[in-house]
């Protein structure tokens, strides 16, 4: 949700000769600068701003160039997509903690990541070195068999390193093939951009749906359903605008924030994803989110008592953006609804 004193953008009272310049940009951007994306992500080790948590980028910088096998990317993909970076989790099947490691793996692979004495699964700085380390173990167990390195090792990691030996490389069991996959989307959106990230294609399509909101009173927790009479919150808005393009987001505003790779202000386009939080240094702090529509200006619904309209997104708590990408929102966890 948006803080209230952010100042409105003008709302339906912009032009509409504005609005028509919006869509006739989006689709330019979408069909021709395809042509002149950069390199992706290929190779970084850097962190995007804020992905990983503050207390964890540390850790997650430095463990994750333990072996050729990983990156820090790769590793935040991993804890995120185990934990949600929650150090006190545990799952139906017993694993434990932010790496979430089951007791007789730690107890075999678990090690003492700060040297402070002790082996402990609740403590990250124990347990992302230990995830680090086992990722490499196992990378080493795999080195000799076929295919990308790294995927063999994700393999090994969900399957064993028995299977992926046998197979000659990825297993074809669908849960194994979906895990390497659902990794390797969201290292994506954790590594930082090296060149220009590629334009959305579907950019227009969410722009529109978005466009034909403007006015809608705002509503906690809204989806938009007849029962609400059609009204959202800010991540609501969001989802609606993109499932109308074939590309089904998370929920929450944080979530969303993985969705893709994380352009530079000066690099958005319209049709972007832009968040905003009170901790700068954290992607799930993010309480707010916005469609990016160019010249500085995003759709959202704002709060409480406002409507959807146009804000400018050059405020103190803009923390970034995003450029959702089909694969990166299948790779997304889904978490219960709240009101960002």
């Amino acid at each position: 949700m948006r803080k209230g004193w952010l100042v409105a953008g003008g709302a339906v009272g912009l032009c509409m000769g504005f609005i028509a310049l919006l869509v006739v940009g989006t689709y330019s951007a979408a069909a021709g600068l395809l042509g002149g994306a950069g390199a992706g992500v290929n190779g970084a080790v850097g962190l995007a701003k804020g992905a990983v948590p503050a207390a964890y980028q540390g850790l997650v910088q430095k463990w994750g160039n333990l072996c050729p096998a990983i990156n820090p990317a790769l590793l935040a993909a991993q804890l995120y997509q185990e934990s949600g970076w929650n150090p006190k989790v545990t799952s139906h099947a017993n694993a434990m903690g932010i790496a979430q490691f089951i007791p007789g793996t730690w107890a075999t692979h678990g090690i003492d990541g700060d040297k402070d004495g002790d082996r402990d699964v609740w403590d990250p700085a124990d347990a992302i070195p230990s995830a680090a380390s086992y990722d490499c173990e196992l990378a080493g167990y795999v080195r000799n068999v076929p295919g990308d390195r790294t995927n063999n090792m994700l393999a090994a990691y969900n399957a064993g390193a028995y299977r992926v030996i046998k197979a000659g490389g990825v297993p074809r069991i669908s849960e194994t093939q979906n895990y390497v996959r659902i990794i390797r989307s969201l290292e994506k959106s954790f590594a930082r951009p090296v060149g220009r990230v590629e334009p959305s294609r579907q950019a227009a399509g969410a722009i529109y749906f978005a466009q034909k909101k403007l006015g809608t009173p705002y509503l906690w927790g809204g989806n938009g359903t007849p029962e609400q009479q059609g009204r959202f919150d800010c991540s609501g808005l969001t989802q609606a605008a993109y499932r109308t393009v074939g590309i089904d987001l998370p929920r929450v505003a944080n979530d969303q924030y993985n969705a893709g790779p994380h352009p530079s202000r000066d690099e958005l386009l319209p049709g972007d994803l832009v968040f905003f939080s009170d901790d700068l240094t954290n992607s799930r702090a993010i309480r707010h989110v916005g469609l990016y529509v160019g010249g500085g200006y995003m759709i959202n619904a704002p709060y409480t008592g406002a409507v959807i309209r146009f804000d400018k997104i050059d405020t103190p708590d803009y923390f970034g953006a995003t450029r959702v990408t089909e694969d990166g929102a299948k790779a997304l966890p889904r978490r219960a609804a709240g009101g960002a």
